[in-house]
């Protein structure tokens, strides 16, 4: 089970035969507002609610990877595009939808909706 924590950390409970292990897996120190894993599990985006997207790889146990810091024009939601996990979406509160390499965070298409947009 994967949590985050207000300040920004994000936490691993390993729950097994009603034992429970908790470790601290990454600090992004900015408070955490969506967690979402890859189809398949190998890679968790952190999308923080400044604006920031990063990328943790439970696997390899090392620390969150920034990968998108859009400033002022903060993320309301983000996911991957399937199948794989080498591409994600997002789409920022003015209507901007964006098509991102996760490799190196190169942004490869967008379209603006010409709307505000709002989560639900």
């Amino acid at each position: 089970l994967y949590f985050s924590a207000q300040r920004g950390i994000l936490f691993f409970d390993h729950i097994k035969h009603l034992q429970s292990e908790m470790k601290i897996c990454a600090d992004i120190l900015q408070p955490i507002s969506s967690l979402i894993f890859s189809p398949d599990y190998t890679v968790l985006l952190l999308i923080s609610d400044q604006g920031t997207v990063y990328t943790y790889k439970p696997a390899h146990s090392g620390e969150a990877v920034k990968l998108l810091d859009t400033c002022s024009n903060c993320f309301l939601a983000a996911d991957f595009l399937t199948p794989g996990d080498k591409y994600c979406v997002s789409v920022t509160l003015s209507g901007e939808v964006q098509v991102w390499f996760l490799e190196d965070g190169t942004c490869l298409s967008k379209l603006n909706l010409d709307i505000e947009v709002h989560v639900t």
